[in-house]
C-alpha cells in the first residue's frame, strides 16, 4: 500500500519554466499515472488531447477547465472526466488552483518518468 499526500506533493512540485504550472508525478504504473498540477493565478495548460481517459480533481483553489468548446468553473472537491481524445485544458483565475490528474490507461514510455516518491509518499507507508 502507498498513501499519497497530494497537498504536500503540490506544495513541493516544481515548474520546468516559471511561466508554466508546477507538476509532480505521484504514481506511475502500467495502469495509471497520477500527476498533480499547481497553477499560479493566471497560469494555464493549453487545450490538448490524450488517448487516455483523463480525470481532473480540484484539490484546492478555484479555476476553470475546458472540454471541447465549453469552459466550466471548478472548485475544491469537483471532479471532471474527459473521454479519450477529448480536447481538454485548465486555467487558474485570480488564485492558485491545485488539480490531481488521473490518466488511464497510462500513456507513453515509462523510461522518462518524473516520479518523485519523496514528494508524495506519506512517511512510513
Amino acid at each position: 500500500m502507498k498513501i499519497l499526500a497530494v497537498p504536500m506533493a503540490a506544495s513541493r512540485a516544481v515548474a520546468a519554466n516559471p511561466s508554466r504550472p508546477a507538476t509532480a508525478t505521484l504514481h506511475d504504473s502500467a495502469d495509471v499515472r497520477l500527476v498533480v498540477f499547481r497553477l499560479a493565478a493566471g497560469q494555464s495548460v493549453a487545450p490538448h488531447r490524450s488517448a487516455s481517459t483523463v480525470t481532473l480533481t480540484a484539490i484546492s483553489g478555484e479555476g476553470f477547465v475546458r472540454g471541447g468548446d465549453e469552459e466550466r468553473s471548478v472548485t475544491a472537491g469537483d471532479t471532471v472526466v474527459f473521454e479519450p481524445n477529448e480536447l481538454h485544458g485548465m486555467r487558474a483565475d485570480a488564485s492558485e488552483l491545485v488539480l490531481l490528474a488521473t490518466i488511464t490507461p497510462r500513456p507513453g514510455d515509462r523510461s522518462s518518468s518524473r516520479l518523485r516518491p519523496d514528494a508524495a509518499t506519506v512517511e512510513g507507508s
